[in-house]
């Protein structure tokens, strides 16, 4: 197969039959066919067949993409758990039983794709599906699951039914298999410009898989960066333009008159003495030297009776009007508040 192969035809929001297809050999047993029963399905030419130990396909053809999901979720899953029946909508069908999964959930690639990247391989074209479990875990690879350990499960998503590791975390197990520079700088850019993730939830997660010491990912996570900032600060000029905002001068350095440099802003706003920080930061080993030195600048400012209002692009993004509301309450303060120390204010 290809990057090319179509998905299934079955859209994947249909997924309420699938569990009656894709079924465990515990789950199985408790329906009452027997282990001779299914072995005898199972024999070549039969009317199943088994697509990983222990899970069973309830047709001969080929497995679609939802039924190799479910498939590797139901070997990896510790326990699946079969919830009360809810009502079908109208049209849909009988109703069904959502399913569980226990400390299991689809990451990598295959994440990537029913999260909707578009530089993501269909999930058909895919070898193997990825799968994330508890480190101690008596798992192994096999067939189309390749298991991926991690100490702790961060929280699944839900996306047509299947939990699924959050964006970061897919990109990171994806990035680990991936030598190609160009096809790892594509799903980095895609994460951030797609709205799935700010870029500092990304280097976190390569930090923690210890992936910074690989040249492509390093180039990739510069770009990522870069188109990070780009964002942010498109969504800071909206928020000024949009609601209303006193325009601040951009971009700009202070200094004190013939005294040193009290370092770089994004937004300034010299009647009110009221200064903008966008916080870029992208979490490295050096982190807490870098919060240090903002920390350091922020104390020194406010002595000079300058307010300094420190926002992140993920605040930005999820909550612009009330980040816009901090700042109209910082200017609109600046009067009751003692004048403050005079500043040379030069473009960055």
């Amino acid at each position: 197969m290809n990057h090319n192969t179509p998905l299934s035809p079955r859209p994947l929001r249909h997924l309420s039959d699938v569990r009656r297809r894709v079924l465990s050999t515990a789950q199985l047993r408790s329906d009452g066919v027997s282990t001779a029963d299914i072995n005898a399905r199972c024999r070549p030419g039969g009317a199943w067949q088994q697509i990983l130990p222990g899970v069973y396909l309830l047709h001969p053809g080929p497995p679609t993409s939802e039924e190799r999901l479910h498939a590797v979720l139901l070997y990896a899953a510790r326990s699946p758990v079969t919830e009360p029946a809810v009502p079908a909508q109208p049209g849909a069908g009988e109703p069904h039983a959502p399913q569980r999964y226990a400390d299991a959930m689809v990451t990598g690639l295959a994440a990537l794709a029913l999260h909707g990247f578009s530089s993501a391989p269909p999930l058909l074209s895919l070898d193997r599906i990825d799968v994330l479990v508890p480190r101690l875990r008596r798992l192994r690879s096999t067939g189309c699951a390749r298991i991926v350990r991690t100490p702790g499960l961060p929280e699944p998503e839900q996306v047509t039914g299947i939990p699924v590791a959050p964006v970061p975390r897919a990109l990171a197990d994806a990035v680990a298999d991936l030598a190609d520079a160009g096809v790892v700088r594509r799903l980095l850019t895609e994460a951030v410009r797609g709205g799935h993730c700010e870029p500092a939830a990304v280097v976190k997660e390569l930090t923690q898989a210890r992936l910074l010491s690989r040249p492509h990912v390093v180039d990739a996570v510069d770009s990522l960066l870069a188109e990070g900032r780009a964002i942010a600060e498109d969504r800071l000029y909206r928020m000024v333009r949009e609601h209303g905002l006193p325009a601040p001068v951009w971009n700009v350095d202070l200094r004190l008159p013939g005294g040193p440099h009290l370092g770089g802003l994004d937004a300034y706003w010299p009647d009110h003495a009221v200064a903008l920080e966008l916080d870029t930061r992208a979490p490295r080993q050096d982190d807490d030297a870098m919060w240090s030195e903002y920390a350091r600048k922020r104390e020194h400012l406010e002595r000079l009776g300058i307010t300094v209002v420190h926002v992140t692009p993920k605040k930005l993004r999820e909550a612009m009007e009330q980040q816009a509301a901090v700042v109209r309450t910082a200017l609109m303060a600046s009067g009751d508040r003692d004048p403050a120390a005079y500043v040379v204010v030069l473009p960055r």
